[in-house]
C-alpha cells in the first residue's frame, strides 16, 4: 500500500529525471507506478485519425515507479517520508492521517 495520493506534490529522487518536481496525475496501485506532471516525457508517433487528422508526434508523461518519488512536505518545502497517525474523533471514530516525518506536521489532502 502506498501513502501517496493524486495531486500530491512530489520530487523525483532517483533515475534520469532526478531533482524534478511535479504533481501526481494518476496512480496505478497494481503496478506501483504513478504519472507525474512534467516528468518522464515520451514521444508517441500517431497516425492520422478522426480526433487528430494531421497525425504526427505527440508528447505525454509515462509512468514512473513510486519508489523513485518522495512527497514534498508543505511546511518544510523539502522531500520527506510519510507516516500514519491515528487521530481520535467524536463518537469513537478514528481517522488515519498522514504526517511528514521531517516536520511532524499532519498533511491534509
Amino acid at each position: 500500500m502506498t501513502k501517496l495520493k493524486k495531486n500530491d506534490k512530489v520530487k523525483v529522487i532517483s533515475g534520469n529525471h532526478k531533482g524534478k518536481e511535479g504533481k501526481i496525475l494518476k496512480i496505478y496501485r497494481t503496478t506501483n507506478r504513478a504519472i507525474v506532471e512534467g516528468v518522464n516525457i515520451i514521444k508517441r508517433h500517431t497516425r492520422p485519425n478522426q480526433k487528430n487528422p494531421q497525425g504526427g508526434i505527440t508528447q505525454k508523461e509515462a509512468p514512473i515507479n513510486l519508489s523513485n518519488v518522495m512527497l514534498i512536505d508543505p511546511k518544510a518545502g523539502e522531500p520527506t517520508r510519510l507516516g500514519i497517525q491515528i487521530i481520535e474523533g467524536e463518537n469513537r471514530s478514528n481517522k488515519r492521517m498522514r504526517y511528514g516525518k521531517k516536520s511532524g506536521e499532519i498533511i491534509l489532502s
